[in-house]
């Protein structure tokens, strides 16, 4: 077998050491500023306990390329018949990579509509793979489902093979698996195939990235199902063993829509909220939704709690179409449906700032910066 450049480029990006932990993947990555103007994406040495970190997120990026499906879906689903997608994703990406960022999480829906390899290559990989080596992705829907024009569902293969590499045979083709899908390898950058949840360090903070997508798995989205069962399980041993004074998860569909949209992943990830909450998170980032929405701080029920909830940040700019922010939806204090781009937040010892702004459609920021706040009071 020969591994692809995206195990490569994996390996040699940031400094840390990769780790099983519990059935999911722990990455521990290097952290603190670059010393020069010069010297991004390398980080200098650096402890990460005097030093903020800057973590970029964005989801819903790339419109699927034209050409090589047959039959040929209609237009209106592919770049050629969206030309303002993909300056969107032009954008975003540039946008992400001025940042200079430590790493990059995507919140899902990487490359539209259902996630081949080969879409990920001609689309996905010409603008973000620029900075490939710095992405801490998570797989959405679009990744795994069948898709409405009639795209056969992928499960997460173009997306975990484009990640961690695929099967070659002795003449370097790809080995084919039943659904005649190039087969992924078992692990990488995306931690293991068919599971896709991981955690990993940042500066002062703990990441966790979770995969939502159950409606395919055994047991569906049921909590008890042995898929959603097995990934809460290790959630739980995650949590068990953080002791970051900060914390932020992310998955694709959120518990709370600002589009009032809900979906059976998001009402399956709640569980993972009152874990997280629990345990004293800070943040909670999701994609799904094309718009952009930052709640007030909540429970997990949804009532604001200034002093421990979680504040949900939804990305879902990165290129494909946008959707209408409902007007009225609880908590929400500030969102935006006209224009694309990414997030970028600046994690600190004991707190953090965000700053999100578009660079395609109408000129709107949004920022600030809160501390973190440790687990609730027991009673």
């Amino acid at each position: 077998m020969v591994r692809s450049r995206t195990r490569t480029m994996s390996a040699v990006g940031l400094a840390g050491l990769l780790v099983a932990a519990v059935g999911g993947t722990v990455f521990g990555a290097g952290s603190g500023p670059a010393t020069g103007p010069d010297s991004w994406p390398y980080p200098a040495e650096s402890d990460g306990s005097t030093h903020s970190v800057v973590l970029a997120a964005v989801g819903d990026i790339a419109c699927e390329p034209d050409g090589d499906v047959t039959p040929q879906p209609d237009a209106k689903y592919l770049c050629g018949g969206k030309p303002d997608y993909q300056s969107a994703e032009v954008a975003t990406a540039a946008q992400v990579e001025a940042m200079k960022p430590d790493l990059v999480a995507l919140l899902g829906d990487e490359q539209y509509q259902v996630g081949r390899l080969n879409d990920f290559t001609r689309g996905f990989d010409q603008t973000y793979g620029a900075f490939k080596f710095l992405h801490r992705p998570i797989p959405g829907n679009h990744e795994y489902y069948a898709y409405k024009d009639g795209e056969r569902a992928q499960d997460g293969d173009g997306y975990f093979a484009y990640y961690n590499g695929h099967q070659t045979d002795s003449a370097g083709a790809p080995v084919l698996d039943a659904a005649g899908n190039p087969a992924p390898l078992a692990d990488g950058q995306a931690a293991h195939t068919r599971d896709g949840w991981y955690s990993y360090d940042l500066g002062r903070w703990h990441v966790i990235a979770l995969n939502a997508e159950c409606a395919g798995q055994a047991g569906g989205c049921d909590q008890a199902g042995a898929w959603v069962g097995r990934q809460t399980a290790w959630l739980a041993s995650d949590l068990a063993a953080d002791h970051a004074p900060c914390t932020l998860a992310y998955w694709h569909q959120p518990v709370f829509t600002a589009m009032n949209n809900p979906s059976a992943e998001g009402a399956m990830s709640r569980t993972w909220w009152r874990m997280l909450y629990a345990a004293g998170a800070d943040l909670v980032l999701n994609g799904h939704e094309h718009l952009y929405a930052r709640f007030a701080p909540q429970t997990p029920d949804g009532r604001v709690d200034p002093d421990y909830g979680i504040r949900e940040l939804i990305v879902g700019t990165g290129g494909e179409g946008l959707d209408p922010l409902a007007a009225g939806m609880p908590n929400v204090e500030a969102g935006q449906d006209q224009g694309y781009g990414a997030m970028q937040l600046t994690l600190g010892q004991h707190g953090y700032a965000w700053s999100y702004r578009t660079v395609q459609g109408p000129a709107y920021t949004d920022s600030g910066s809160a501390s973190c706040h440790g687990a609730p009071q027991q009673p």
